[in-house]
């Protein structure tokens, strides 16, 4: 019964702050100034708490869920991860112009050698029911007249951790763009003095986009590992636009022969 009233007192209480605004709405032509000043204060004020609670709302309530780390993985995979860009809202959400080493988040940087940039990058909400993350990145490129453009992404300390030559490190992506171009994947591990690099092309004409870098054909010295990225390599961007929905990583030990 407790329960019952106070739904009851708080749907009343809600109908009559609606009608009194709608009211005040609608005489807003005619009221006196003083009136209208102090309306228009208390306004602004509802005004924010009703924005915050809408914009975290739109953000809890769509699809997917922010902070989502799932996505397919490899049955016997020994570490998995998404970017941060890909899982949750960054501070800053885009840049335009964008100069070399710029970084979006603290996990992804671009490199190009333009002399004047005409790129833009910017992280999107996803909405559609198939996409498993809840954000994505879209690089618009319009002039460019640099001769290289790529995206890279820092791996995290639990990605090397472990690390050995018999592991298969996979990238799935969910790639669309305004024209077809190529897009190639570069893994670099850093161990001592060298820097280990396996490059591979992503399968832009197939519906699942994956790439496996396997160690045992590196010459990783296991014990020396420090780090690793991922380089993302863009052939012939001009006048385009790339939206990666989604990016993930997996590691796996091969199977033993």
């Amino acid at each position: 019964m407790s329960k019952f009233g106070e739904s009851f007192l708080d749907g009343k209480l809600y109908a009559s702050q609606i009608r009194r605004w709608a009211i005040a709405a609608r005489k807003a032509g005619t009221t006196d100034l003083p009136a209208l000043r102090r309306q228009r204060s208390r306004a602004r004020q509802l005004k924010t708490h009703l924005d915050r609670l809408l914009h975290i709302a739109d953000e809890r309530l769509a699809l997917p869920m922010i902070g989502s780390s799932s996505f397919p993985k490899p049955h016997n995979a020994d570490w998995a991860w998404r970017p941060e860009l890909w899982r949750g809202p960054l501070p800053m959400p885009g840049l335009s112009s964008v100069k070399t080493k710029s970084m979006l988040g603290s996990e992804v940087t671009l490199f190009h050698d333009c002399d004047f940039s005409e790129l833009t990058l910017r992280q999107l909400r996803n909405l559609r029911e198939k996409d498993l993350a809840a954000y994505g990145l879209r690089m618009d490129v319009f002039k460019f007249d640099g001769s290289f453009l790529s995206l890279v992404i820092d791996l995290p300390d639990t990605a090397i951790k472990g690390l050995k030559r018999n592991h298969l490190l996979r990238m799935d992506a969910i790639v669309e763009m305004e024209k077809p171009l190529e897009i190639f994947a570069r893994l670099n591990i850093k161990h001592g003095p060298n820097t280990e690099q396996i490059v591979r092309e992503l399968p832009l004409n197939e519906e699942n986009i994956r790439v496996e870098f396997d160690l045992a054909y590196s010459n990783l010295n296991e014990k020396l590992v420090e780090r690793a990225w991922i380089d993302l390599i863009f052939e012939g961007p001009q006048m385009n636009q790339v939206i990666l929905r989604d990016l993930t990583f997996s590691r796996r030990p091969r199977a033993q022969i």
